[in-house]
């Protein structure tokens, strides 16, 4: 009995937790290198799904601060879950030589060839044999924060966001990497943070990059740099990380009370539109395709019950049919509308269709014939299409 009990635990452990697998990679140029994929809480159990890549460099010591941010909003549905491919880099002179520049500040020797490494071997090695998506992130401190910037001289830039932490960075960079970002014709998002504490020569370049990300006008480019006080330049890691990562996957957190006051509930009109539009900006922009979540549904009812603007609750219940098909999500929406209207019969009516539907949450079928059942014997009321008669509407009578 024991027995069965411990290799219970251990089966659902592997459904509760992310799994660390070490790989190792021969590589054509490189010869043999190792590197750590972390998969997230749910791949195994969701099959189907698929997930962004977050790649670190330097791994054996950045994997962990970025590891423990994801665990800690994943909880709170904060942030997507992710695929994580940290590279080992960190024994001998290893991360120098992936890094290598020549004079003119372009990869250089061995620097060239981990740069065609990372591009041409490992992300299709990665991509062949996990569930990815084509959203890609990269990532790096110091040395190899200044490393992640090649891959923005390239006309096509096979990652989607940087976050380049106390960068160390190669001649011209902070012009290049400013006239690349001028010039990109996809979504990229840039983040960089930098130390007060930390060494001049990385500050003053940093600096000069952040002043000439500003003066871009490129609607493509998201951009935010974070200037941390009483820091080093090593403490300035566990406090970038979770910012890098909210930042580049704002708006991907379920609409808060603060987003809810701040932004919606000073809406006119347009309420259904927001919630679509914050999903669509996760699909277009990120790559992910998640179904709206169902306090988001509320929080969108709830505007549009406050501010009474009655008629987006058909639209609303378009989009859950949409989204939540064979539910009872779009027809409650709907009926909604029709005794909000004073169209009492009607939604009496598309109250009781829940019968046949799938319940979600407390929209249950008890609940939803509760609401038709209050509605028995209740007239509907008189609309402006259709007043109701009384003796001074009635036309004159016709004379001989």
């Amino acid at each position: 009995m024991k027995y069965k009990l411990l290799i219970f635990v251990l089966l659902f452990s592997n459904f509760l937790f992310s799994q660390k697998i070490k790989e190792t990679i021969i590589s054509k140029k490189l010869g043999i290198r190792n590197f750590t994929v972390v998969t997230p809480s749910s791949y195994e159990a969701n099959p189907e799904k698929k997930y962004p890549v977050l790649l670190v460099l330097d791994g054996e010591y950045l994997l962990h601060p970025f590891e423990g941010a994801l665990n800690y909003a994943n909880y709170w549905e904060d942030l997507p879950e992710m695929i994580i491919v940290a590279i080992d880099q960190n024994y001998g002179e290893t991360r120098f030589d992936d890094c290598q520049f020549d004079l003119k500040g372009l990869p250089f020797e061995k620097g060239a060839s981990f740069f065609e490494f990372i591009g041409i071997e490992l992300l299709p090695t990665v991509e062949q044999k996990y569930r990815t998506l084509p959203f890609r992130i990269i990532a790096g401190h110091d040395t190899t924060a200044g490393f992640l910037n090649f891959y923005l001289y390239k006309d096509d830039p096979i990652f989607n966001a940087y976050i380049s932490l106390a960068p160390e960075m190669a001649p011209e960079m902070e012009l290049r990497v400013a006239e690349r970002l001028t010039k990109i014709s996809k979504p990229i998002f840039y983040y960089q943070a930098t130390a007060d504490g930390d060494l001049n020569e990385i500050n003053e370049k940093a600096s000069q990059l952040d002043s000439n990300i500003k003066e871009i006008k490129n609607p493509n480019l998201k951009y935010l740099n974070d200037t941390f006080s009483q820091s080093t330049h090593y403490s300035v890691v566990p406090k970038a990380v979770p910012n890098a990562l909210y930042f580049i996957f704002q708006g991907y957190q379920p609409i808060s009370m603060i987003e809810f006051q701040d932004k919606i509930s000073k809406l006119e009109t347009g309420f259904t539109n927001y919630l679509i539009e914050k999903y669509n900006y996760l699909e277009k922009n990120l790559g992910l395709e998640i179904k709206p979540r169902l306090s988001d549904f509320k929080a969108i009812e709830a505007a549009i019950l406050k501010n009474k603007a009655y008629e987006e609750l058909q639209t609303l219940a378009e989009y859950a049919d949409k989204k939540y098909p064979k539910t009872t999500l779009g027809t409650y929406h709907q009926a909604l509308y029709f005794e909000k209207t004073g169209n009492f019969k009607k939604a009496l009516k598309t109250y009781q269709k829940s019968f046949a539907l799938e319940e979600v949450r407390e929209l249950t079928k008890d609940y939803m014939m509760s609401r038709a059942d209050a509605l028995k014997g209740k007239e509907d009321k008189p609309t402006e299409e259709t007043p109701v008669e009384n003796s001074s509407d009635k036309p004159a009578e016709k004379t001989e």
